[in-house]
């Protein structure tokens, strides 16, 4: 196996004679514990949270090279877009996207990916991992993943565990009972006895001080013909619902949009649930790679760079006799003074104050705001569509105001509205704009009138990108109001 370089790190290249090892990324979570930032219209893996990069940006610059085939992202069907824009970003336009119409936990989701994947080589070499991971180690990958590929290749289903430095709650842990190969040392792959679910604070400190226990990362490195195998012996409702749902499957632009009732079936678990934790095949690689699962906010205290009085200060922030706090602001001045070992977020629509002990309890803040039908828990004021974004500025009785960014070369559906009439004004860029009939060519400071129920579109022709603010007036604003007639992007 010879070696390159893919942005600073040696990555193994494969033999001629094998194929390429395909990444899997799987990209369905929501991220509640790092809300109000992480929601469920926008989850963390779409964020710049730990470098200028976002997670999912972070992911696929990994698995980049000769080493890989163009990936696999199985991901939540409304993030389609979100997740083609950071492939293109990454420089892997080839990559396969499979929408899942519903969240079915990631044994169904490796399930489709490994269908995928064996419908061509049954037997090549598939990456799983999350797109939420940090490494503060990456130029420590190569040497795991080369002792991954030699095990993986005889048949093992392997797993890369971290050597605990704390007793983590919110990890799962892994328990390894010696090297696999005779002439293997302690950092070699090793036998795996067990996998522990998420201990409390008394049973995480006990196997720290016993040892021989890691954390489980949830990278997996194996066959897509041995993966299928084991879900076949262990849990065949998985594989024969996904199966289905792949073979009713619809192409959707250069999305592969699973079946929704084959897919609905399928149990919701986990593949540590249904796999890792009753197949004889698992091993483990202890793997020093400053391994993070960016859980929630005190995570991304211990990841940040600190000031003298350990600090986090990400965004305009000012600290004045604070210690260990994690302060952030997507906007706003944000001023703290007094604090210790707090974290604090702050969004334009959204303040979360919590003491960073507690930071996994944000779930259950978020818990109460979907029982109270608060949108907050899940959609942002900015909301992201394949076009650009929009986010509301002001909103009132029979009124709202949005600004609307659309990206050079983009436009919008030709559309029409029952309840409402809007007024568009060109803050930057040119805007051509179908008004039934009519086709304007609109620049900074013009506007138009749009009356309700007319056929409109808006495009932006230019090479910069589009800002105008539009403001909506009638007795309903909902998102729903819309009926399109004709849209680049396959939406109804």
């Amino acid at each position: 196996m010879t070696f390159m370089t893919v942005t600073g790190v040696h990555i193994p290249s494969v033999q001629p004679e094998r194929r390429a090892i395909i990444p899997v990324i799987l990209s369905g979570g929501t991220g509640t514990r790092l809300w109000p930032v992480s929601r469920a219209s926008h989850p963390k893996q779409f964020w710049a949270l730990t470098s200028a990069h976002t997670m999912i940006g972070e992911t696929l610059q990994r698995a980049t090279g000769e080493a890989f085939a163009p990936p696999i992202v199985v991901c939540n069907q409304d993030h389609r877009f979100l997740v083609a824009e950071q492939l293109r970003e990454n420089g892997c336009e080839n990559g396969r996207i499979i929408l899942e119409p519903a969240a079915r936990n990631t044994a169904a989701a490796i399930a489709a990916a490994a269908l995928l994947a064996a419908d061509e080589d049954s037997d090549t070499l598939l990456w799983i991992m999350a797109a939420d991971a940090s490494f503060r180690h990456p130029e420590r990958l190569a040497a795991a993943l080369e002792k991954g590929v030699q095990a993986a290749r005889e048949g093992y289903i392997v797993t890369f565990g971290i050597q605990p430095d704390s007793p983590e709650t919110g990890y799962g842990y892994i328990r390894s009972d010696g090297p696999l190969y005779p002439d293997g040392d302690s950092t070699d792959v090793q036998r795996v006895v067990s996998f522990i679910e998420k201990p409390d604070r008394l049973r995480a400190t006990e196997m720290l001080k016993e040892g021989g226990y890691l954390w489980n990362s949830g990278m997996l490195m194996v066959q897509a013909s041995v993966m299928l195998a084991e879900l076949e012996r262990h849990e065949p409702t998985i594989l024969e619902c996904v199966r289905a749902s792949l073979e009713h499957s619809q192409n959707d632009l250069t999305f592969r949009r699973l079946d929704t009732e084959s897919f609905l079936r399928c149990p919701n678990v986990s593949i540590d649930y249904v796999v890792m934790e009753r197949t004889d095949r698992a091993v483990v690689i202890p793997a020093d790679l400053g391994w993070t699962h960016v859980g929630n906010w005190n995570a991304l205290w211990e990841l940040g760079d600190k000031d003298v009085r350990g600090n986090v200060a990400v965004g305009d922030v000012v600290l004045e006799q604070s210690h260990n706090c994690y302060v952030r602001s997507e906007g706003m001045l944000t001023a703290v003074a007094g604090l210790t070992d707090v974290a604090l977020i702050v969004t334009s629509d959204a303040v979360l104050a919590i003491h960073r002990d507690y930071a996994q309890d944000v779930s259950a803040l978020v818990a109460q705001l979907k029982a109270s039908r608060r949108p907050e828990a899940e959609i942002h004021n900015r909301c992201y569509r394949p076009w650009g974004f929009y986010e509301g500025l002001i909103q009132g009785e029979r009124f709202q105001v949005k600004r609307i960014v659309v990206y050079p070369g983009q436009k919008l559906s030709l559309q029409k509205h029952f309840h409402r009439a809007e007024h568009w004004v060109v803050v930057s860029g040119t805007a051509m704009v179908t008004r039934d009939e009519e086709n304007l060519l609109l620049q900074e400071n013009e506007s138009v009138y749009l009356p309700l129920g007319c056929m409109h579109r808006l495009e932006n022709p230019g090479r910069i990108p589009l800002t105008l603010i539009e403001v909506q007036s009638g007795p309903y604003l909902g998102e729903d109001d819309i009926v399109r007639f004709e849209d680049t992007y396959g939406r109804q």
